[in-house]
């Protein structure tokens, strides 16, 4: 059984999330019960956030910094995605803006919400795009 069940309150959102969660360091094979489990609760979870939760405008340089600090992402897992050290310094540093590329990648390794990497956001004074 796969014990899914709509969400029709808050208290049903959490319980999604929480077992979602299981899943992100692991995602299940194709095909498999568990992936089967997964694509339902990413579906009524969707649905819901969809339906009630607006996301925030989010500076992109913010949401990375708060998967660094509080996601357990790393600068160096940044810089893995990004091509270079140097490069997810001048991003963190504001520096340099996040290419389309990146903010997919980014995105699909962190599990992030691709909204929430597209705003608008200043860079540096004095510094290239």
């Amino acid at each position: 059984m796969m014990d899914i069940r709509p969400i029709c309150n808050d208290a049903d959102y959490a319980w999604s999330l929480k077992e979602i969660e299981a899943y992100f360091d692991s995602i299940p094979a194709s095909g498999s019960p568990k992936a089967a489990r997964f694509n339902a609760l990413a579906a009524v979870i969707k649905d819901y956030e969809d339906r009630n939760v607006k996301m925030p405008d989010a500076d992109p340089v913010d949401v990375l910094h708060f998967a660094i600090e509080s996601m357990g992402r790393t600068q160096t897992q940044l810089a893995e995605i990004v091509g270079s050290r140097s490069r997810a310094s001048e991003i963190l540093n504001r520096k340099r803006r996040l290419t389309l590329d990146m903010i997919r990648d980014i995105s699909i390794a962190w599990h992030l919400p691709i909204e929430t990497l597209v705003g608008a956001y200043e860079l540096q004074k004095g510094r290239a795009a």
